[in-house]
């Protein structure tokens, strides 16, 4: 390192490919190609003299120098960022970039409530939200937070509730209870098709239901099977099946008469959505406001 001083950008650089040893993943956490990222990474290697790297077509590891000097600039580099990154705390706009994975129903049904507001009232933050409905690893993708429906998490991550705990009805359209009839408890459900859900892992949904505080769990059958609110909600209004989805995603129907709540005295309000993060001493500055704009927000509904 006498001959060659590394710039900070190449010590992050080389920190991201560690963390991630992935040159797709810490390309998208550094915002660069993966092909961008490899150049710089080989470049900097032969201006060292010392390879970091053991590069693979099907994986990265570190070699033995590529592990101590990991352990040697990790803590000094968050160290760096933090001390920058506290110095938000004088501005009287905070700024950086927010990356936010959630469930595409979460971003539906709380964009305009408290993602949107958010955004003018902290105009220099940068929030990119990745809307999925598979379980993400949110440290592994470069995410610094994540949303998920229920609060079963792992031990090292802290959550709060985004949004207010809702209701899931099962709802179906006029025409359809007209001409198959209403069910009057969940298991007669079996007996009616229904507009399943599929999670991105090919598992279907069952539907959840209420009965002297005990959970019933109905796995549903039909011959629609989708993985959107929306195309679910436009194949119930058209009288395709009985489906079940969040109040708030079919109030509008409710309202107009497009939909109509059944086997009400089977569901009720018990859990909604929950922000969560790595459980840290720091947290950056974006991610500080808007978890503290989340908890404000709870507070007030």
């Amino acid at each position: 390192m006498n001959a060659y001083r590394a710039s900070m950008q190449e010590l992050e650089m080389f920190v991201a490919i560690a963390q991630h040893l992935s040159f797709r993943k810490a390309a998208q956490a550094r915002n660069v190609t993966p092909s961008t990222l490899s150049h710089a990474m080989r470049h900097f290697e032969e201006r060292l003299g010392v390879r970091l790297l053991q590069r693979t077509t099907r994986k990265v590891a570190l070699t033995e120098a590529g592990e101590r000097f990991l352990q040697r600039i990790g803590p000094a580099l968050a160290d760096l960022s933090q001390a920058v990154d506290e110095l938000n705390d004088w501005r009287s706009d905070p700024r950086g970039t927010l990356r936010i994975s959630m469930p595409r129903s979460a971003e539906a049904l709380y964009f305009e409530s408290l993602i949107l507001p958010f955004l003018q009232r902290y105009p220099e933050i940068t929030l990119e939200i990745e809307s999925s409905d598979a379980l993400v690893d949110i440290v592994a993708s470069g995410f610094d937070a994540g949303v998920r429906y229920g609060d079963v998490l792992a031990q090292d991550m802290v959550a709060v509730p985004f949004g207010r705990p809702m209701r899931t009805l099962a709802v179906a359209s006029p025409d359809f209870i007209a001409r198959f009839g209403s069910p009057q408890t969940p298991d007669a459900l079996l007996n009616f098709p229904c507009i399943e859900r599929r999670f991105p892992s090919g598992r279907r949904y069952r539907w959840e239901f209420w009965q002297d505080e005990r959970r019933l769990e109905v796995a549903v059958r039909g011959t629609l099977v989708l993985d959107n609110n929306e195309r679910i909600l436009q194949a119930a209004c058209a009288g395709l099946g009985i489906a079940f989805l969040h109040q708030q995603a079919v109030a509008e129907a409710l309202a107009n008469g497009a939909l109509v709540e059944i086997l009400v005295p089977f569901t009720q309000a018990r859990e909604g959505f929950w922000l969560y993060y790595p459980n840290r001493n720091y947290l950056p500055a974006p991610l500080r406001h808007f978890v503290n704009w989340i908890k404000q927000k709870s507070a007030s509904a």
